[in-house]
């Protein structure tokens, strides 16, 4: 069994109501400034915390997230240069995947001499001086419980990652009450995103048992649950299920990570500026077609854990599970081809080239993809 390094967050907090819980928070027992960056629906939700920790004699900097979509490079870095002279002891993020990524790139920055540009890749970020929390308002990303941080490159219309361990948050509270609000096409696109996650742990080149049991959990838990949120976004049950799928969904990523699925949804939100949840949903099934010849076995287990009770060859099973993917998409009124959403045929060679220059995720998958594969992949789904 070849080694592994597992990382998360030293303390993770989950339950319904557990955000009552940050107060008392040893990060912020042991911190004077506190920088908050919020997501503008969660102003409430987090403004008698605030308030309470004037009362404490905490410095609080509420810093309200206003960027549109998946930030920017030059987003990102007008935040930092705004936030630097607050120069915080601990930074927390409340809101979905974008703000927790830049709450997590602002507190290992803010007292950094390393540029943003200087940390893109992995294992390039030096340190991170500030203490770290995160609390996600989305079930999608996983980012409260994973060491990755994803902005918006404009020059290369993709996204770039910065991966360390530095990014991996000191603690996180997973109330699922904060993602009751959460509109359904929201909350079917972000948890299409964590079933992604788990997916192509699972069935990625360098998947492993002490990851696979967490991505197995993710796919039964997103599966049986991501139409009941998407239908009734006051279930209370179905929410906690999705958002602790998307955690494990999260713990996946360290160690193992995406594959192609994602690859090739990075030019379709760099350039055209697609959800990133909703580009993972509309390519899923067919890479996953593209890819089961190379484990069969590892694709009929994905089904089996989508509630997939078939009897038949692996083969069967599995293509009988990504049926099952494109049934919830479909229940949950995802659009289910490129031109749907504005892609049309003759950008199809410009979103493969973007997808070539993801080796980062691409030399994971399971079969080897090239342009040309890429290229059809695309054209499958127009």
């Amino acid at each position: 069994m070849k080694s592994i390094t597992l990382l998360q967050p030293q303390e993770i907090v989950f339950g319904s109501g557990s955000l009552k819980h940050l107060l008392e928070d040893r990060n912020i027992e042991k911190s004077k400034r506190i920088l908050f960056l919020v997501a503008p629906p969660l102003l409430e939700a987090v403004s008698s915390i605030v308030d309470k920790l004037n009362s404490k004699g905490k410095e609080v900097y509420f810093v309200e997230y206003k960027f549109l979509g998946e930030p920017t490079f030059s987003q990102f870095n007008t935040l930092l240069e705004e936030n630097k002279s607050s120069n915080p002891d601990c930074v927390i993020g409340v809101g979905g995947g974008s703000v927790l990524d830049c709450a997590k790139l602002l507190a290992a920055l803010i007292k950094n001499g390393q540029k943003l540009e200087d940390v893109v890749g992995i294992g390039l970020l030096n340190e991170r001086a500030i203490n770290l929390i995160c609390i996600p308002t989305t079930s999608g990303t996983g980012s409260e419980v994973s060491p990755n941080a994803i902005l918006l490159n404009e020059e290369s219309q993709a996204k770039s990652g910065i991966i360390s361990p530095y990014l991996v948050p000191d603690a996180c509270y997973l109330d699922p009450d904060l993602t009751i609000s959460l509109r359904p096409k929201l909350t079917a696109e972000t948890g299409i995103d964590a079933l992604s996650h788990c997916i192509e742990a699972y069935t990625n080149k360098f998947a492993h048992p002490t990851v696979d049991v967490y991505a197995l959990k993710g796919i039964e838990l997103i599966a049986k649950n991501i139409e009941r949120a998407y239908l009734n976004g006051n279930d209370i049950e179905a929410r906690s299920a999705l958002l602790l799928g998307s955690m494990y969904g999260g713990l996946c990523l360290g160690p193992v990570n995406t594959s192609a699925v994602h690859a090739l949804s990075y030019g379709l939100g760099g350039k055209f500026h697609v959800p990133h949840g909703l580009s993972n949903a509309i390519l899923m099934p067919e890479v996953l077609r593209f890819n089961l010849s190379a484990n069969p076995k590892r694709h009929a287990e994905v089904a089996r854990a989508l509630g997939i009770t078939l009897k038949g060859t692996d083969e069967e099973v599995a293509l009988a599970g990504i049926e099952s993917i494109e049934a919830i998409s479909k229940a949950c009124h995802i659009p289910q081809r490129l031109t749907e959403i504005g892609v049309d045929e003759d950008v199809i060679p410009e979103l493969a080239d973007i997808a070539m220059k993801v080796t980062r995720l691409l030399k994971n998958n399971p079969k080897e993809v090239t342009r040309a594969d890429a290229i059809t992949i695309y054209k499958k789904l127009l």
